[in-house]
């Protein structure tokens, strides 16, 4: 599934360059119209990244979200520094299907383990950012990429089974914002490593060609951001190379 991405700072549309607030980049959208787009296309789901509310809880934008929720038109998923029960409580109520945990899973596995029991799997992506180093060892990174937790992405994986999580976006760092494809082998084998995850795939997705080469890999989703606002291709682009891709299959 091809599933488009946008960033929120203070109501605008942006994008960072590999997780870096001092390198930023604002598009002239208003996030509602940019909802409407992506539906007209064919999105089913789009994937909200609150940096306001990541840098500062208190600054939330839910009354956004919800107004984009509001439409209707598809299905959210959201996150952003989420660091309590209340972070998921409150995009839940407001109409959000899955909310996006990344750093509080690998700082506070119990805790975030406790919400799977409670709303469910389906209710929650782990978004697991990693560096993978000379030796292919894939440790998460935590806090806007500014830490290494010193956790690997199997150790995690594997302890949140337990729980049976089921939506996992994982993004290798590297890759990010670049446009330069995706890492592929990563998919690979964490795909065949962990079958009865739905991996969402991030970072580096640059042209229809990188598109193609995930769909290989059995990932459940395709996560796209600056390709989309740059223009490279459209969301109805997307969707019709994921789709050529199944028919190919058979």
């Amino acid at each position: 599934m091809i599933i488009p991405a946008i960033d929120l700072i203070d109501g605008k549309v942006v994008r960072l360059y590999q997780g870096d607030y001092e390198q930023k980049t604002q598009y002239a959208l208003n996030p509602v119209d940019v909802v409407k787009d992506y539906a007209a296309q064919g999105a089913q789901w789009l994937h909200i990244v609150d940096l306001t509310g990541a840098k500062d809880t208190s600054k939330r934008q839910l009354l956004l979200i919800e107004s984009m929720v509001r439409t209707g038109l598809m299905q959210f998923q959201a996150g952003g520094g989420i660091r309590n029960e209340d972070d998921v409580k409150q995009l839940l109520k407001i109409g959000v299907k899955r909310v996006v945990i990344g750093s509080l899973a690998v700082k506070q596995p119990e805790l975030v383990k406790g919400w799977f029991e409670k709303y469910g799997a389906d209710s929650i992506v782990l978004a697991l950012d990693v560096n993978i180093d000379a030796s292919g060892n894939k440790m998460i990174a935590t806090h806007g990429w500014q830490e290494d937790s010193g956790v690997s992405l199997e150790a995690l994986l594997n302890d949140f089974l337990s729980v049976g999580a089921k939506h996992v976006l994982c993004t290798d760092i590297s890759k990010d914002g670049t446009l330069q494809g995706a890492n592929t082998s990563l998919y690979q084998e964490m795909c065949a490593q962990f079958p009865t995850v739905s991996w969402q795939a991030s970072g580096g997705i640059g042209s229809l060609d990188d598109i193609a080469a995930l769909k290989p890999c059995n990932v459940g989703g395709v996560i796209l951001g600056r390709a989309l606002l740059e223009g490279k291709f459209t969301v109805k682009d997307a969707i019709e190379c994921w789709q050529q891709q199944d028919q190919g299959e058979r």
